[in-house]
């Protein structure tokens, strides 16, 4: 069974549970997505379905990517992701993948990336508390000594410093589905995830218990 799909990132709003507390919920349109391709172990070595998601222009693709999407009908997708299944002869090419893969209550594990924000120093991108604010400190956010005496007489590979923070891919792991409204393909999912608005995410089922909230 196909336990993934792709996603496109809304928004948060809030909801209130039965017992009247709030809960902070990310809104994330899912699907619908189209098998464009099926993949096997005699022929790629692996199990997995090529899943299309969201419409471009025809004239905005090559013509070996146009041919690549007939297969799959007349529709030509901005976004190709793969999922791993366990039998993919059960799809055909051009099945439509929706939401109703989700219930209310399902664990997933959404990744996508995250907010770029730009160069950065070591306050911002790794937290340092910096210097002292008092008349004379001429060490306020800067990182301080990074060499290492007369040996090794280099600076140490991963040593923390100033540089690009932000823009990578990052998965957040066991959130939960708060609510389903598959009249409008939207998934309303417990805390925040990766990613600007209308930025593209991966959505799928996760094997973790309800316990292991993780971050990574």
């Amino acid at each position: 069974m196909c336990n993934g799909l792709i996603g496109k990132k809304l928004g948060m709003i809030g909801m209130f549970s039965p017992e009247g507390r709030q809960i902070p919920v990310t809104v994330v349109q899912v699907g619908p997505c189209t098998v464009t391709q099926i993949k096997t172990t005699e022929t790629d070595g692996y199990n997995a379905l090529q899943l299309g998601f969201g419409l471009r222009k025809q004239t905005r693709v090559t013509k070996a990517v146009l041919g690549h999407f007939k297969k799959a009908g007349d529709q030509i997708f901005s976004v190709l992701k793969e999922v791993a299944v366990e039998n993919p002869l059960d799809y055909t090419i051009g099945q439509s993948i929706g939401i109703e893969i989700f219930t209310v209550g399902d664990r997933i594990d959404v990744s996508g990336v995250s907010k770029g924000k730009g160069f950065s120093g070591v306050i911002k991108r790794h937290g340092f508390h910096g210097g002292r604010s008092t008349h004379g400190s001429q060490c306020h956010r800067i990182p301080g000594s990074i060499g290492a005496s007369a040996w090794p007489s280099r600076v140490v590979k991963g040593k923390k410093m100033p540089g690009q923070f932000g823009n990578q891919k990052k998965t957040v792991k066991n959130l939960q589905i708060m609510d389903v409204r598959a009249e409008d393909n939207v998934l309303l999912i417990k805390g925040a995830i990766p990613g600007f608005k209308s930025a593209i995410v991966n959505i799928r089922k996760t094997n973790k218990m309800p316990g292991n909230i993780k971050a990574i």
